[in-house]
């Protein structure tokens, strides 16, 4: 009778094994299906009580979905250090660490706002508004440290606005949990900081070229910023004027990323797909926000809530498949970032 090696009975099953690549960019699932539950509870004047119920299905899809995501990464960091490890050094790959804080606050704001003032929506909203601010701080000290290379251009791409500014999503749950001073205090991160990372991007395509194709999904996380600073900002007690500003900047910006679309319809599905959710969940909350009976917005709004629950429903079933499939949760591909050089 033989018996295997120790290293061999702790190595992981299979199965196990796949949890290596569950990279902190799938918290972005949790992150659309929230964005849609609050987009759906804004369509309540309009649409009645039916999007209250659609709003709370979705919502408890979005909270389960976070359950079954963090006990995966608990049992990924303790199987696969290393890769843990790896996910923070990368270039590309350490923005999506914010989407965990993101999705922890976008639970407490969307608790808050179905159910009310809690203990349970008060300690999620705390505990993703910290860590959002302890994940800004850690990604800005990267740009800071001595010498070269700690800010690469191939680290410049969309996702950067994610921990950046995503901060101004603290005054959705902050201000109706009775903490609108820290709420405007976080906005205002984002708020210093999303032109900085605009610039940063602008030049980053002007100079070495557009980022890897696979990447293409997240430009529409460019129509958050301002959408959710919008909201945000009426939050706040701005007046509705600012709320339209920041709808006609979305407004612009998705017209203009829309572009892209038959592009994206050629591209394998991927996780950065749903860099595409949230943006058009929030957008259609806006509209919505905004809205008034018998209004143009009255009309897009809800449009603009069919689109965002359509394209979820695709990015779900593509999730899916590529489940079942075994294409997630593998090796991201490696695709060679394109430099311009100038001109002689």
């Amino acid at each position: 009778m033989t018996t295997a090696p120790p290293s061999a009975a702790l190595a992981p099953s299979p199965r196990l094994a796949r949890l290596r690549y569950l990279y902190p960019g799938w918290y972005a699932i949790v992150m659309g299906l929230g964005g849609l539950a609050l987009a759906w509870h804004r369509a309540v004047p309009l649409m009645g009580a039916m999007a209250d119920g659609v709003a709370l299905v979705v919502g408890t899809l979005a909270a389960a979905i976070f359950v079954a995501l963090a006990g995966a990464t608990l049992l990924r960091w303790r199987l696969h250090p290393a890769a843990w490890a790896e996910d923070r050094r990368h270039p590309v790959r350490h923005t999506f660490v914010a989407t965990l804080p993101i999705a922890t606050m976008l639970l407490g704001t969307l608790a808050v706002t179905l159910f009310g003032p809690s203990v349970a929506a008060q300690a999620l909203w705390w505990a993703g508004a910290v860590s959002q601010l302890v994940v800004t701080a850690w990604v800005l000290q990267r740009w800071w440290r001595p010498g070269s290379g700690h800010l690469p251009w191939a680290a410049v791409t969309p996702a950067l606005l994610i921990p950046i500014v995503g901060n101004v999503l603290a005054p959705l749950g902050g201000v109706p949990l009775g903490h609108a001073d820290w709420a405007a205090a976080q906005f205002g991160v984002g708020l210093v900081f999303w032109p900085v990372v605009l610039v940063l991007l602008v030049v980053r395509i002007a100079t070495q070229g557009m980022p890897p194709e696979r990447l293409l999904p997240t430009f529409f996380v460019l129509v958050a910023p301002p959408t959710v600073v919008g909201m945000s900002a009426l939050q706040l007690g701005a007046p509705p004027v600012v709320g339209w500003m920041c709808w006609g900047a979305a407004a612009f910006t998705l017209v203009s990323v829309a572009s892209t679309a038959r592009r994206l319809r050629e591209l394998p599905f991927s996780m950065p797909h749903w860099g595409m959710s949230f943006p058009l969940a929030a957008f259609a909350a806006l509209t919505l926000r905004l809205a008034s009976p018998g209004s143009v917005l009255a009309v897009a709004g809800p449009a603009l809530l069919a689109l965002a629950s359509l394209v979820i429903l695709g990015l779900l079933a593509g999730t899916w498949r590529g489940l079942r499939d075994g294409s997630l949760l593998a090796p991201e591909p490696v695709a060679p970032i394109a430099v311009a050089t100038p001109a002689a």
